[in-house]
């Protein structure tokens, strides 16, 4: 996300059944969840802008690597993907936004009507709430600056304001996450949510100490996203915490690492960035300088990775060059004077694997020969009404001056985040046949 923050899309949306384990020893343990896709009400690319600001425990009294939890899971995909966790003692089943984008995780604490349930503080043992005192409540705490005041309880109050709009305050709590009675997370810090705008919440996954991944000692995560359209009905991808069997063929590059000195106005420190180099459409490599996509000396144009961002965003001088080739392969198709949830203005009526065929295949080139690749059948979006658009869009026009990398440019892609070895891993999969 971005603003020195995050930028959230559209996400995946899982949906737990159940679960079962094994712990005969701690590092057999493994965790398994069946998920479920729900729909978006949203017409519109969904953009959440995070404001300024690893495997689990086995219980509330100690800690492990991520080689000692192993957890799968199936998702179906539908443009945006929340996973459902277990919360509190007993385990009330929550659902939340999985955003590599952003820090604060937040569950929802105020409606209480079925079949949108959300969380009941008063049915768990495991539930604190953080008094004003606490010095997570402080205004300035290091790489977590989050707007809290006291309120009438002289309990800790939040508010998170996000750029489409979207809001969520309420109080900052203390809570586990519950697998069995035998394993749990230790107390997360977490956000309650007393009022909001959204029926989910966030699963904060980025670097930063007060993330799901940093306060659960989660050292390790991937997913991998199935196509949009390959067969009919909700295609369905995985989702693993802790080793992937399928890394042995993934291919890494190393994130880029910032020290408090390099903290500029316009730099997210805690995203996953990574050292992109260049882009190709079809053939042709466009003219773009690898230091276009690496920060500034004020931090604009780094190059992040967002599970929670739908479509692409590159700065101007990335961007152009990208209209440029487009306009001039397929300029007379663009449908003149439309742009898509304010945001992408390469957009087409007609038969879109025509134009796919015509703008052919796009790839990230990142450092040490590594690439996404884009295949051309995927390159268009369709975004309802007989239109589809290239997935990419200016991130000037979200306020950001940083390049961000999508969901839609993840698909049918493994893409693990290996925290404790510093690195992304990519790997080409069929994801919808993976999770069968």
């Amino acid at each position: 996300m971005a603003l020195s923050c995050s930028v959230s899309f559209c996400m995946l949306l899982f949906s737990i059944f159940s679960f079962t384990c094994s712990n005969a020893k701690l590092d057999q343990t493994s965790l398994s969840f069946p998920l479920t896709a729900l729909p978006l009400s949203t017409t519109k690319p969904h953009i959440k802008t995070n404001p300024q600001f690893r495997t689990l425990s086995s219980s509330s009294s100690s800690s492990s690597s991520s080689s000692s939890y192993n957890l799968k899971s199936s998702f179906k995909y539908s443009m945006a993907l929340v996973v459902t966790l277990p919360i509190g003692t007993p385990p009330q089943l929550q659902q939340m936004v999985l955003d590599t984008g952003s820090q604060l995780s937040w569950i929802q604490c105020h409606n209480k009507t079925p079949p949108t349930a959300s969380f009941d503080p008063s049915l768990s043992s495991s539930f604190y709430v953080i008094p004003c005192t606490h010095p997570l409540c402080k205004p300035r705490v290091p790489d977590f600056t989050l707007p809290t005041t006291c309120d009438q309880n002289r309990l800790c109050h939040y508010s998170y304001f996000y750029a489409d709009g979207t809001y969520a305050e309420g109080n900052l709590v203390r809570e586990k996450l519950t697998f069995s009675p035998s394993q749990t997370t230790p107390p997360l810090t977490l956000g309650c949510a007393t009022e909001s705008s959204d029926a989910k919440g966030i699963l904060g996954m980025n670097l930063g100490r007060l993330s799901f991944p940093s306060q659960a000692k989660v050292t390790k995560f991937s997913y991998c996203v199935p196509t949009r359209q390959t067969r009919p009905g909700t295609p369905t991808g995985s989702f693993y915490l802790g080793n992937n069997p399928s890394s042995s063929k993934f291919r890494y590059v190393n994130m880029l690492t910032f020290t408090p000195s390099q903290r500029m106005p316009n730099l997210d420190p805690l995203a996953f960035t990574l050292p992109m180099q260049g882009i190709r459409i079809g053939a042709k490599k466009l003219n773009i300088p690898p230091s276009v996509f690496r920060p500034n000396a004020g931090g604009s144009g780094q190059t992040m990775i967002d599970s929670g961002s739908e479509f692409t965003f590159l700065v101007d001088a990335a961007y152009e060059r990208v209209h440029e080739e487009v306009n001039r392969v397929v300029g007379p198709r663009i449908k003149k004077g439309y742009v898509y949830g304010g945001v992408a203005d390469m957009c087409f009526d007609g038969d879109a694997s025509l134009i796919g065929r015509l703008i052919g295949d796009m790839v990230f080139e990142f450092e040490k020969g590594v690439e996404i690749v884009i295949r051309k059948e995927r390159v268009l979006a369709d975004v309802g009404g007989g239109v589809h658009c290239v997935g990419i869009g200016r991130s000037e026009r979200l306020g950001a001056a940083s390049n961000i990398i999508g969901n839609f440019h993840q698909q049918n892609l493994w893409v693990e985040f290996d925290i404790g070895n510093r690195r992304v891993g990519f790997g080409e999969a069929d994801c919808s046949r993976l999770a069968k």
